[in-house]
């Protein structure tokens, strides 16, 4: 059966795929949003692959069974299937660059056999960076790439003369970051000496793989961004102007040398990639800094920081930018919307900027409501949230309230990823605020603020002003 684009998923696909070296399915349900926002990269991906690695997908609705069999239930659902076999699922980048880009590991062998000089290089002259195992432990190394083979590129040789150039005359495994972030602040080849298993060299390639200024892309940002980091956004392209991409990522490493012990990350990436988070998450413009890079700090913690003063040349800007949040002079950046002038109302009206002194109040007990202007379960809930608020208005110890996630950074503690999300803060233990997880009728609200409150709710059918 020939590929073209994305094929459609058969009874005998199993069988099928015997013959395929790696074979992504995609499990797809035709009226889910998620699965419409992913069909075009995904078909991209599907006519980029063409001849190397055939997707495939089915559609949840048509075919229950057999979503059923693979144990699928949410949507999308991504699966490698490898010598007719379910092998694992994809939790790789859902944009077509990505998926081609990690499918294509997938595609050959754990580890690349290298056989002369030309081959190392070759392989070592790469986007990525290189895994390169040197004779002995062979065995280990094969077994260790096999398992992280969908992270990262191995390779490996019996040939003692490889890699003389680099100094290396013994067996070792040798980490190569990759060619255009090259710089003389610190090692291009890194060795690894000790005994080899999956967990010594995962350990060893996930602290060493990035280096001191990483470029940060949609692929690896999730990798990079679980720390305190700072990154410089600039017009960068290592395909056509890699001599000037260099330059501005030069001067960030000259500057974050000088800082490299004191627990911050460094980073530079595309503007063009970012534009959307960077306006939406730092209040920045695509035209903010003119060819000059912009620079942000995002902590583990959510606070961010801006870089108001132009980037100069000489890295001093960087420098006095980096000397005063290191000695906590800086003020965090707060996508907030104004604070209300007037707030009378039942339910009260959050703001980033106000969220401290309302949800955070100690003497107070808070159920805040997190929304979308466009979510419509938030506009059903709407009435039966203020009829809750009016029945405890009259309470000064009860704050019902609600914030606008899309228009408001929500603090770190407070996990919202859908629409509403409700959390209740009780006085006292405003760092240990609980997801409400119960039904959305007033008297489910009222249960459970009598179980969960610091007082005993006053509870009153219509409010005294009304």
């Amino acid at each position: 059966m020939p590929f073209t684009g994305i094929t459609h998923f058969y009874p005998q696909i199993t069988m099928l795929s015997i013959a395929l070296p790696v074979f992504l399915i995609l499990i797809l349900f035709l009226v889910c949003g998620h699965c419409k926002k992913l069909a075009p990269d995904f078909e991209t991906a599907a006519t980029r692959l063409k001849g190397t690695v055939p997707l495939a997908k089915v559609d949840c609705t048509a075919s229950p069974d057999t979503c059923g069999r693979f144990g699928v239930t949410g949507y999308p659902t991504l699966k490698i299937f490898r010598n007719g076999e379910d092998a694992s699922s994809y939790d790789g980048p859902r944009s077509a660059d990505g998926i081609v880009h990690f499918m294509k590991k997938q595609a050959g062998p754990n580890s690349v056999t290298l056989r002369r000089e030309a081959d190392l290089e070759a392989f070592v002259n790469h986007f990525d960076a290189s895994v390169v195992g040197k004779s002995g432990q062979l065995a280990e190394f094969l077994k260790a790439a096999s398992v992280m083979r969908e992270h990262f590129r191995f390779a490996h040789t019996i040939d003692m003369t490889l890699g003389l150039k680099h100094g290396v005359d013994t067996e070792r495994v040798l980490l190569f970051r990759p060619p255009r972030l090259s710089s003389k602040f610190e090692e291009s080849v890194l060795r690894f000496t000790e005994t080899i298993t999956t967990h010594t060299l995962r350990r060893f390639i996930r602290d060493n793989i990035f280096g001191m200024c990483p470029h940060l892309t949609n692929e690896n940002r999730d990798k990079l961004k679980g720390q305190d980091l700072l990154t410089a956004y600039y017009d960068l392209d290592y395909l056509q102007n890699p001599k000037g991409t260099n330059y501005w990522r030069n001067r960030v490493m000259k500057v974050g040398s000088q800082f490299a012990s004191q627990g911050l990350s460094f980073a530079v990436a595309n503007r063009r990639d970012f534009v959307d988070e960077l306006e939406e998450e730092f209040g920045l413009g695509a035209s903010d800094g003119g060819d000059l890079p912009f620079v942000t700090i995002r902590t583990q913690q959510g606070f961010k920081y801006t870089m108001r003063e132009e980037f100069t040349r000489d890295g001093k800007s960087l420098e006095r930018f980096l000397e005063d949040y290191f000695a906590g002079r800086l003020k965090r950046y707060i996508k907030s919307e104004p604070i209300p002038e007037k707030n009378k109302g039942p339910v009260k009206v959050v703001v980033a900027e106000s969220f401290e002194e309302i949800v955070n109040d100690p003497e107070k007990d808070v159920l805040i409501e997190f929304y979308a202007p466009w979510c419509g379960h938030c506009k059903s809930l709407e009435p039966k949230y203020k009829e809750l608020a009016e029945q405890l208005y009259s309470d000064p110890n009860i704050v019902i309230a609600k914030m606008d996630a899309t228009a408001n950074d929500v603090p770190q503690a407070f996990d919202v990823q859908g629409f509403p999300t409700i959390y209740f803060a009780q006085a006292g233990k405003k760092d240990q605020p609980k997801r409400y997880e119960g039904a959305h009728e007033v008297k489910d609200f009222i249960k459970y603020l009598k179980r969960e409150s610091s007082h005993v709710p006053v509870v009153s059918r219509v409010r005294e002003d009304l």
